[in-house]
């Protein structure tokens, strides 16, 4: 029987559970991990999202018309960005100026309004993504804060239902639990769950050089901190959800094997995970090797790939940041020999009506518009269609003359997958050409498929 939900919110929790093949050896510990990147929002932060705005919401802090105002990495934002739209509320989100454009596009994307501040300052700095989200809910009536950083209610979204889910799709047969420190919200609340079934359950933390948590596990003192690349995971103070009596071992690890683990999950696994879920797969494979056979390893897998594919996923970037030096993973002509087109195009005079129907059949919003000679004239974008409609400057019986937009982000087959990237910077589509025909259009889309796999 198919299972139907009376909104998006209800879809959150039961991901997939699968194991890893590859990334270990026959004589290694057994790796599950934990597709959180499969709920709705794409990420584990939709469970507290919406448990925190049940709470708020029954107690009264959160009333009808208020704003939801918090300083997210942006999983988090997106997640609250999401229970914000189907429940009617605004929201405003502060995040560090290193997130990726991809985050930030998403937030807005979703409708909220998103402020960028410093990554390099302290978080008692008035400029931290911390303190301006809490100068923005002093100055915003009806508003409500969930503080996720230090919130209880974060600890018990994961104990309700995170911790509790992966219990049971093992039926309890797990030795070690493996993930990312961030908030601490996942560790602290399933890892709470684990000891209260198992106190035999080993917990591990997974912390980025430059983060403060391993430091502190260690010696109870909070130390200097230092920018780093990967997301989502480490902090620069001691978050009051991070509750570390559950914690049996904290492991630290750097960018560049974040990053690299994260492209060897998608390349050896089909898995399209992001940076941190890199860095945590890259401990449990380390715990693998040193436990041998016959012990089971449990990993969150945060959120995916998609918010990371002009960072991590793109090689350009991966040398400049000079974590990879290898030659770089292929050219266009790759991607269409692993996904063969059959190139859609208009035609000059043809009518607005026939162009839209070619559209709604084959599923794009942007066609080639080419000559009676087959040469290119230009490109028809689905929304200067919509807008020409709209506003009446012309009718479905009018040909696509007028709307037909010139042809850029042209490549060729021989361009680089990092070529492309930067194509991708200023263009939705690169159109490819060969001499002067043009053989097919290649969306970014077919560039994180041909990446995953």
């Amino acid at each position: 029987m198919k299972r139907v939900y009376d909104s998006v919110l209800d879809a959150i929790g039961n991901t997939p559970m699968v194991k890893l093949n590859k990334l270990v050896g026959p004589a290694d510990a057994t790796i599950y991990v934990k597709l959180e990147f499969m709920n709705p929002g794409g990420a584990v932060k939709d469970r507290m999202a919406v448990h925190i705005v049940n709470k708020a919401e029954k107690d009264g802090r959160l009333k009808p018309g208020g704003t939801i105002v918090e300083n997210t990495s942006g999983n988090t934002g997106f997640g609250l960005a999401m229970v914000a739209a189907v429940r009617g509320y605004k929201s405003i989100f502060t995040m560090p100026d290193k997130m990726s454009s991809e985050k930030i596009n998403r937030l807005k994307g979703m409708g909220a309004q998103v402020v960028v501040t410093p990554t390099n300052v302290p978080a008692e700095d008035p400029r931290s993504y911390y303190e301006t989200a809490k100068r923005i809910v002093k100055e915003t009536p009806n508003s409500f804060y969930p503080n996720q950083y230090h919130t209880p209610d974060n600890i018990e979204a994961h104990y309700l239902s995170t911790g509790p889910e992966i219990w049971d799709q093992l039926d309890g047969k797990m030795d070690y639990f493996v993930a990312g420190l961030g908030t601490g919200g996942t560790m602290s609340g399933a890892g709470k769950y684990f000891k209260e079934k198992n106190p035999k359950v080993q917990n591990v933390g997974v912390d980025p050089i430059g983060s403060i948590y391993t430091g502190y596990f260690k010696t109870g003192k909070v130390g200097d901190s230092h920018v780093y690349k990967v997301e989502g995971i480490g902090e620069d103070m001691v978050c009051g959800a991070m509750d570390f009596k559950v914690v049996d071992q904290v492991r630290q690890v750097d960018d560049r094997q974040s990053f690299v683990m994260a492209r060897r999950l998608a390349r050896e696994e089909g898995i399209f995970a992001g940076g941190s879920s890199g860095a945590a797969v890259h401990v449990a494979v380390e715990l693998a090797k040193e436990l041998g056979k016959g012990k089971t390893i449990v990993v969150v897998l945060p959120d995916s790939g998609n918010s990371y594919v002009t960072k991590y996923f793109s090689d350009e970037w991966m040398r400049d940041m000079g974590f990879l030096e290898e030659k770089g993973p292929g050219t266009i002509a790759d991607i269409l020999g692993k996904k063969p087109q059959t190139l859609v195009t208009a035609k000059k005079g043809e009518q607005i009506g026939q162009v839209i129907e070619t559209m709604k059949r084959h599923g794009i919003s942007q066609m080639p518009v080419l000559k009676d000679d087959g040469s290119a004239l230009g490109m028809i974008h689905e929304y200067d269609l919509l807008n020409g409609l709209v506003s009446g400057a012309v009718k479905k019986a009018d040909a696509i003359d007028a709307l037909v937009a010139p042809l850029d982000g042209v490549v060729t087959k021989e361009m680089t997958i990092p070529q492309l990237r930067q194509v991708f910077a200023q263009d939705n589509v690169a159109v490819v050409r060969d001499g002067q025909k043009i053989v097919a259009v290649v969306t970014k889309l077919d560039l994180i498929e041909f990446l995953a796999g």
